[in-house]
């Protein structure tokens, strides 16, 4: 309509003049100046019409120039009245900036959530905030919009949306929109106002939910039929005691209802739990409350009024029961009766009876005094009976006026929630688990490495036969057992070395079959099951051979009269496992090995606890702990999943889930380039090595110049490239990678900028491909502690060939 205005004046008043209109004028006045003379015969009025017309054209052009420029003023000034009726008319604040950074327009609600009418961004004293909101602002100068979610202002959350907006869009608008955030209140309103508010209506129950001022918030159709005589009117905010009437006996009527009413019964549900942050025993009485109405029989009685009540519990999706003053249960809805763990057809006489024997006291005392005395609520943690090692709120209030029923017992289902508690905390233990089991075997390792490698010094001054040669060989021995352990504990926490192909289960199966007949014995019998179609799977073939041989080795144990192993593989595509819906296995295509048994079974308790490292129930000195750890480390290494299942008298199952390989060429792969092994060891040259750790640089120093080397020490990465710097000669860097002050990766990196073709030798207790992820240096070789003399001399010998030929 503005604009249309403006078109309209201009085409009067602000439009430059044609050029034919003061020869048109002209003509006209002439021409009524000539039809007058000749119809009056009079020359002097002739003149005096034609100079009248003349001069009422001028007047009407000179009022034209005074009132253009007011026009194009009011054009250009923008009337925000209407903007501000808009804005006030709805539930969200706005205000509007210009370029130079005026507030030049503001909703009400803007002030009353940001007091005083401060300028966008500057709305609160916070200066990150207003950080955030000037970066918003910025976008939306450069994009057209800008947008921030989750501004805090006290206890009201917003989200702002910045629009640049305006004809000749010079002009900011600010949306600040109420984020609404989920409660009980917001619950039980959609309750009342739904499906099933009506069917509470249709049972007799009138459902009216007030706030601790006393003011409808919401009801359902009964109440608003009964108490307003239209099951369509609109009573939100008034208050709920005006509908109400109390008689000289105390009994409760509905106002409306003056004659002929029926008495009612009320039945108040607190929705505030004293177990809230801030909530008191007043408060929770003065909170928002849940009323339910039931017409009081006539005889009086409060049988009837109790199966209203037993009706109305039955329909809530919440847990609740109902008890006597004795105790004694009289009612429990499915909710509850799901909540407690109990089964079909059970009901328990006494609410202790779902508890824990240590809380029996507890609760019954709870009972006796919620009972008794004035009217109050509460809650209690309690440890049911089938869960005793997970706490439970049991909230209690006592009712009045419900015959029997004196106390209402409310229970919440928590078991999937228990579940994922239990779930997440299992993954966090074994997390943290697996970072100490890591960091143990990488400092272990250290010491293994040169235990090791004094034993290979000391057995090249000794012979077979020696008195000596037999002791050192065993320390050797033992020293080799623990480094499998640690392997062992790196394999669990995911920081084992791999060399992973492209290979089909049942070929690994059958590779090991053979030494799995002779590891089980004579009274267990073997039974291998291969399916069809099984995708090929990406996985370090000695490690799934060791997966296998720990599995069978303890369902063996676990069968201690003989029995059965069937060892089976299977596809699993993506339709099954998303039809499985196990919330840790993603939807994906997998080739699953099943090991099974038909021993003792796993106890409930132990079975949480079976991956965890050192955890066996074998007897002292016959198990380690690390056989299933090593098991779960490698298959979760291995990017796949494993699951136990058990029964206890019906043997146990080991089911693990490997993901399909998916690449361009899954029938084979190229086995790793083995480095060309050589019987020689001996070589020349200048070594720079770097470890921090004594003992292992001692160990390697006297084995690399027993080989012919000359070998340059440094303690950590500052020292070697101070060597480095000082030496031309420098043939091959050999240099652990976590070190103090400077670590390997970060000195070799400065190295080969003035060195960019020296080769190196990485050694870690870690393993190779975690490394090499963390490690961003081509041309670098890795060798894993602990190591022989042999090891280090062939690794040293290999990578000097290897860079030679490289050149």
């Amino acid at each position: 309509m503005a604009a249309r205005l403006k078109t309209d004046d201009e085409a009067w008043l602000g439009q430059p003049p044609s050029p034919f209109v003061l020869p048109m004028l002209l003509g006209a006045a002439l021409l009524s100046a000539g039809l007058i003379l000749y119809a009056a015969g009079d020359a002097v009025l002739a003149a005096g019409f034609a100079a009248s017309v003349i001069a009422i054209a001028a007047l009407m052009r000179w009022y034209r120039h005074l009132t253009a420029p007011a026009l194009a003023d009011r054009e250009a000034t923008p009337d925000w009245t209407v903007a501000r009726a808009a804005a006030d008319a709805s539930n969200i604040a706005i205000a509007v900036t210009d370029r130079s950074g005026r507030l030049v327009c503001a909703s009400d609600l803007f002030g009353e959530w940001f007091p005083g009418y401060p300028t966008p961004p500057g709305v609160s004293n916070d200066a990150g905030l207003t950080e955030s909101l000037s970066q918003a602002a910025r976008a939306a100068w450069r994009d057209g919009d800008g947008k921030l979610e989750g501004l805090a202002m006290g206890a009201l959350r917003l989200d702002v949306d910045i629009a640049r907006t305006g004809r000749t869009e010079d002009y900011l608008l600010w949306r600040f929109t109420p984020v609404r955030q989920p409660s009980a209140l917001d619950d039980v309103h959609r309750f009342l106002a739904g499906e099933a508010g009506r069917q509470l209506g249709e049972a007799g129950i009138m459902a009216v939910m007030i706030g601790g001022e006393g003011r409808i918030r919401a009801a359902n159709g009964a109440f608003l039929l009964r108490a307003a005589g239209r099951i369509d009117a609109n009573i939100t905010g008034r208050d709920f005691a005006a509908h109400m009437r109390v008689d000289d006996k105390g009994r409760l009527f509905l106002a409306r209802e003056e004659n002929g009413g029926l008495p009612l019964r009320l039945l108040q549900v607190p929705l505030r739990r004293a177990s809230q942050p801030g909530a008191t025993q007043a408060t929770v009485q003065d909170g928002p409350m849940l009323l339910l109405l039931i017409d009081e029989p006539t005889g009086g009685g409060g049988t009837s009024a109790l199966s209203y009540i037993e009706t109305l519990l039955s329909l809530l999706p919440f847990g609740l029961a109902m008890a006597d003053r004795d105790g004694r249960i009289l009612f429990v809805n499915k909710a509850f009766a799901r909540a407690a763990g109990l089964k079909s057809g059970d009901k328990p006489s006494y609410p202790g009876d779902l508890v824990a024997r240590e809380d029996q006291a507890a609760v019954a005392d709870a009972v006796r005094r919620f009972a008794v005395g004035p009217q109050m609520s509460g809650d209690i943690v309690v440890r049911m009976r089938d869960q005793p090692d997970e706490p439970t709120a049991l909230s209690l209030a006592g009712v009045r006026g419900l015959g029997e029923a004196a106390v209402l017992l409310s229970l919440k289902d928590n078991s999937e929630e228990s579940k994922l508690k239990r779930q997440v905390a299992q993954a966090t233990k074994m997390q943290a688990i697996g970072q100490l089991a890591g960091g143990v075997a990488h400092d272990f390792n250290n010491i293994l490495t040169a235990i090791i490698g004094h034993c290979d010094l000391m057995l090249m001054r000794h012979v077979p036969g020696d008195s000596d040669y037999d002791d050192i060989q065993q320390v050797k021995s033992n020293s080799n057992r623990a480094a499998g352990l640690t392997r062992q504990l790196l394999a669990f926490s995911r920081q084992q070395t791999l060399r992973p192909q492209i290979l089909q289960l049942p070929d690994i199966v059958s590779d090991v079959s053979n030494l799995l007949k002779r590891l089980l014995g004579e009274n267990v019998r073997l039974e291998v099951s291969h399916g069809r179609n099984l995708g090929a799977v990406r996985a370090d073939p000695g490690q799934l051979e060791q997966v296998i041989v720990n599995l069978a080795v303890n369902a063996r144990d676990a069968m201690p009269e003989g029995g059965t192993l069937n060892i089976q593989t299977y596809a699993v595509p993506a339709a099954k496992a998303r039809e499985m819906r196990q919330q840790i296995l993603p939807v994906s295509d997998y080739t699953a090995l099943r090991v099974s048994d038909t021993g003792l079974g796993i106890p409930p308790d132990i079975l949480a606890k079976i991956f965890e490292p050192f955890f066996t129930t074998k007897e002292l000195g016959k198990g380690t702990g690390l056989g299933l750890s090593t098991v779960y480390g490698i298959v979760k290494q291995s990017g796949g999943y494993i699951f136990a299942e058990s029964e206890l008298g019906r043997g146990a199952s080991f089911v693990i889930y490997l993901p399909v390989y998916s690449g361009a060429d899954a029938q084979q792969e190229a086995p790793a380039r083995e480095p060309v092994k050589r019987a020689e060891t001996w070589g020349s040259g200048t070594i720079l090595l770097v470890e921090d750790e004594d003992m292992v640089r001692a160990v390697a120093e006297r084995a690399l110049t027993r080989q012919g080397y000359t070998v340059l020490t440094a303690n950590d990465g500052e020292q070697g490239l101070e060597v480095l710097a000082a030496h031309d000669d420098i043939d091959l860097l050999i240099s652990d990678v976590v070190m103090p002050n400077m670590d390997g990766p970060a000195m070799v990196a400065r190295a080969r900028v003035s060195h960019p073709h020296l080769p190196v030798l990485f050694m870690s207790g870690y393993a190779e491909e975690q490394l090499r992820k963390s490690i961003d240096i081509a041309n670098v070789a890795f060798l894993p502690k602990p190591f022989s003399v042999n090891q280090l001399a062939q690794a040293a010998r290999d990578t000097m060939a290897m860079h030679r030929a490289a050149e």
